[in-house]
């Protein structure tokens, strides 16, 4: 499995830094979120006017770019949704990016689950021509009102195409719904293709019940998820997705970065 990490947890970095250190902390790979504190990439010369001396930047370096992290929401307004991901496209495209990471979404009540899960499928069919164009796998991410697979695999199976995927955020369905990992895998570990780690612990101070952590240091069972994976032939990405832009009160990224390589490579 290949390291790599989200530009979430560097806002202050700028590429040639992000690039300099992927290197030296023995990352393979770097995923996009946003860039100098700002998120959407779209807007920003460096990733649009400028994109191809960016990508130069690390092809030369020796890392890959595995995915771009957009905010599209697949099961709130479709137009807004397919805008940003035909925005998103061609960024990939430039940086080599095999993976568009979307989320769920969708301000609803439980009881209208059922019409926004509806809206996600239809969404997600409209995208499809879009990653076929662009060679992409669009990958909706365990998270929001999305948590589970239990919950994502009904949306899987209806759309019913290679272009779009699973992206299985370790933490969330564990520590936000209680889901196993075995249990996760068993219902979309077909259409994972992808996935971001960190850790936690259990905390009542904060509204969503638990404090993040350095990889290893919380209480996700994190070589459990990695056993899971194995033994279901995933041999991709693991992509620390440290939220320093969110929650600037965790350690730097000089920290949290190297940390976690010599902790998932004691893993594996």
């Amino acid at each position: 499995m290949k390291l790599a990490f989200t530009t979430l947890g560097c806002p202050e970095w700028d590429l040639p830094t992000i690039a300099e250190r992927a290197v030296a902390y023995g990352y393979d790979g770097v995923d996009f979120r946003g860039y100098l504190g700002r998120i959407p990439l779209p807007e920003l010369p460096e990733f649009t006017e400028n994109a191809e001396a960016s990508a130069a930047l690390f092809r030369e370096a020796g890392l890959a770019v595995p995915g771009m992290s957009s905010s599209a929401n697949v099961a709130g307004n479709p137009e807004t949704a397919l805008a940003e991901i035909r925005a998103y496209a061609p960024l990939c495209r430039a940086f080599g990016a095999p993976f568009l990471r979307v989320f769920g979404g969708g301000d609803f009540a439980e009881e209208d689950r059922p019409a926004a899960r509806e809206s996600a499928i239809r969404t997600l069919r409209q995208a499809v021509p879009i990653a076929e164009e662009y060679d992409l796998t669009i990958i909706l991410e365990t998270h929001d009102r999305w948590l589970t697979g239990a919950v994502l695999r009904p949306i899987m199976e209806a759309v019913d195409s290679p272009r779009v995927a699973i992206l299985w955020d370790l933490h969330h369905p564990y520590r936000l719904a209680g889901e196993s990992p075995e249990d996760t895998w068993a219902a979309v570990g077909p259409w994972v293709r992808y996935t971001h780690v960190k850790d936690s612990r259990p905390d009542p101070a904060p509204d969503h019940g638990y404090s993040l952590c350095l990889v290893g240091t919380g209480d996700i069972p994190l070589a459990q998820m990695l056993t899971v994976l194995r033994a279901g032939g995933y041999d991709g990405w693991l992509t620390l997705e440290w939220e320093k832009k969110w929650h600037p009160e965790i350690e730097e990224p000089e920290v949290a970065f190297p940390a976690y390589v010599e902790y998932i490579r004691g893993l594996l």
